[in-house]
């Protein structure tokens, strides 16, 4: 099975511009990341997809592969789309690895891509278990809803499922919450069909692409990890993943 790891890049990012090229213990974050992904046996090739110039650059300068593609993609999906046009070659499957995650385990990437040896996977993506409360209530930690046959049943920036007649405190030590870890795997076929959506209703209420795919009738499958990566949204954040990881 041949299997293309991208990397959706941009420079643009309203809370910390830049963000590929911030450093990371000497090496710009985006090397980083292609780094991490090159660790996986999983993948044929692994390629970063932005629209900046100064993001080609440092990706060639540390001997990456690297494809421009359109500013005008509102998603990573989008991007790995356009990247994949461009790679060329035969591809079963992409994976879409997040560009703010340094730390990304190799063993992460495996699991989703490993998700495609049953043919009838669609898309598929990685959740952990949520045990903090402080989590399950922060709209920026994505809560996700699992099926007995694992798969996605829906995500959401709220705190669900709500738990009737407890407070969440209990409701952690009595129900399993589970949250997104952002990595994407799409069979190739079905990455050009999810590009050719139409932004849907819960998308739009959520602010979470996946949802389109749901509402469209797509099955997302779901693999458990319990390895923490870190996606870096603000230099705080960086600040914060590199005391922790850095140890």
């Amino acid at each position: 099975m041949k299997i293309l790891g991208i990397i959706p890049a941009r420079y643009a990012s309203t809370r910390f511009p830049g963000k590929p090229l911030a450093d990371v213990n000497g090496k710009p974050m985006i090397q980083c990341v292609y780094e991490q992904a090159k660790k996986c046996k999983s993948l044929t090739e692994v390629v970063v997809a932005t629209d900046d110039k100064q993001i080609e650059g440092a990706v060639k300068k540390f001997k990456g592969k690297v494809v421009m593609t359109s500013h005008k993609h509102e998603s990573g999906t989008d991007r790995c789309y356009e990247a994949l046009t461009k790679v060329g070659g035969k591809y079963d499957a992409v994976i879409n690895i997040q560009g703010d995650e340094p730390f990304i385990h190799p063993e992460q990437i495996s699991k989703v891509a490993n998700c495609f040896m049953d043919k009838n996977v669609q898309l598929a993506t990685l959740v952990m278990k949520l045990d903090n409360l402080n989590e399950l209530t922060n709209p920026n930690t994505i809560k996700v809803i699992v099926s007995k046959k694992k798969e996605a049943l829906y995500f959401s920036r709220a705190k669900i499922p709500y738990y009737r007649g407890e407070d969440f405190t209990e409701g952690l030590k009595r129900h399993t919450y589970f949250k997104h870890v952002g990595i994407y795997g799409y069979r190739t076929d079905v990455l050009g069909e999810v590009t050719k959506l139409e932004r849907s209703s819960l998308e739009i209420a959520e602010s979470l692409e996946q949802l389109r795919w749901l509402e469209n009738g797509y099955k997302i499958a779901v693999e458990f990890t319990d390895l923490e990566s870190h996606s870096i949204d603000t230099p705080e954040d960086l600040k914060n993943a590199l005391k922790k990881f850095s140890k």
